[in-house]
């Protein structure tokens, strides 16, 4: 069941494999507050569709001909930023999961669990939530410990004591109106917090908040 006007997340999905499109687009129609409003064979033909169509969310295979998957998030990015990007493979690979989050994908659906994780993920992306399946948990872990290990370690001090409680609370995946009930704050004061983060810290979105707070030590995965 949706909350009574809830806007309806609109979809484009993007995959070469005509079948697994479809079986995909089977679980995504099921649900009341998501429409697939688009569907791509390839990388460049999701970025020419977007272009077309008013979208919230790009759900993209990772291998794609003419343009993969990777390639159409990094356009995506540039072309319509407010689109958030998800990335659908069968590659439980270590290397495909940090480039995805570099070319600004919000998370990262194995196709052998999408009937389990894509629903959330997808809601989630929208609310600038990450997802991230187990592994990829764990590919987070190691690359911060190997970071460690090279002295690459984070200045100190570098938020205020009130920024770092805000960030983890973020990072653990609670809601604005969570965070003011918990810190006794108002929403409007939340919001500004979390955009002089996103600034002191040069990052763009809640993903990129919750992977920094796990190479700095405040949440545990």
């Amino acid at each position: 069941m949706t909350v009574p006007d809830t806007p309806v997340i609109r979809v484009l999905l993007a995959d070469d494999h005509g079948l697994l499109r479809r079986g995909v687009r089977l679980i995504l129609d099921r649900e009341p507050d998501i429409e697939v409003v688009a569907e791509a064979g390839d990388g460049a033909e999701a970025v020419e569709l977007a272009r077309a169509h008013e979208v919230d969310l790009a759900v993209l295979d990772i291998a794609m001909p003419r343009m993969t998957g990777l390639q159409a998030a990094r356009e995506l990015a540039a072309l319509k930023p407010q689109v958030r990007v998800l990335m659908l493979t069968m590659h439980d690979n270590e290397q495909y999961f940090f480039q995805a989050l570099k070319a600004g994908a919000s998370g990262y659906v194995l196709k052998s669990v999408a009937d389990r994780d894509l629903v959330a993920a997808c809601r989630g992306a929208v609310r600038d939530e990450p997802f991230l399946y187990p592994g990829a948990v764990t590919a987070l872990i190691r690359n911060y410990l190997d970071r460690v290990r090279h002295g690459e370690e984070v200045p100190d001090q570098v938020l205020t004591a009130r920024e770092e409680e805000v960030l983890k609370l973020v990072a653990e995946g609670h809601s604005s109106k969570e965070i003011a009930e918990l810190l006794f704050i108002s929403i409007k004061t939340v919001h500004r917090h979390r955009a002089n983060l996103l600034h002191k810290l040069g990052l763009r979105d809640r993903l990129e908040l919750t992977r920094y707070a796990i190479r700095v030590g405040l949440i545990e995965a």
